[in-house]
């Protein structure tokens, strides 16, 4: 891989995160709002003002590692939606990062992979 265009994709998503205001709409220990089964277990929210393929701002999941480093993204591919995002990974520890992976591949409908920074 190109080193030089691995480097511009995170300082992009940096200047990114860093000039947007992050939103958490689904605090960690709430339930999703069409399937309450789903409990959140790390923040999830998006970035205020941006827009993603499904028309709402880029998703985020904030973990609590004080640094708030952008430490990866998921790559999604949704079955019932018919489509695909990312979303980044903002001051994540290893465990909620496992916590992440978790719940976009916890069923036969949804499946991603998460892309670490290096």
């Amino acid at each position: 891989m190109d080193m030089d265009r691995n480097e511009e994709f995170w300082a992009a998503l940096d200047r990114l995160v860093g000039e947007s205001e992050i939103v958490i709409d689904r605090p960690k220990g709430t339930a999703h709002p069409k399937f309450p089964d789903f409990i959140y277990k790390v923040d999830y929210g998006y970035l205020k003002n941006t827009s993603s393929m499904d028309g709402g701002g880029i998703d985020v999941w904030v973990g609590t590692d004080e640094g708030k480093r952008v430490g990866g993204v998921m790559c999604i591919v949704d079955l019932l939606k018919r489509d695909s995002e990312i979303k980044i990974l903002i001051g994540c520890t290893e465990e909620e990062e496992e916590i992440v992976c978790e719940a976009h591949n916890g069923t036969e409908f949804m499946k991603g992979v998460l892309v670490r920074r290096g």
